[in-house]
């Protein structure tokens, strides 16, 4: 531990980017790509805990379906 930063815990840092909507069909989250569960965990969880969470993360991102309505749609049925 670095005697320069007494306060600095050696823990994993959220993957939180503060972009909290929950997807309604894969349960995750669109901003960190956890559950609902794992975010409600996530400050009890063990370091190692967290890391296998994080070690997920980029394999989950292919679980959020894309919206396939919204202001483009509309404009390509009005053409």
């Amino acid at each position: 531990m670095n005697d320069d930063i007494p306060w600095r815990r050696d823990e994993v840092d959220s993957p939180c980017v503060r972009v909290c909507v929950v997807h309604p069909v894969s349960g995750l989250c669109a901003g960190c790509l956890r559950s609902a569960e794992e975010i409600s965990l996530w400050s009890s969880m063990t370091s190692n805990e967290r890391r296998r969470i994080m070690a997920e993360l980029p394999k989950r991102a292919g679980k959020l379906a894309r919206r396939r309505g919204g202001r483009a749609a509309r404009l390509d049925r009005a053409r």
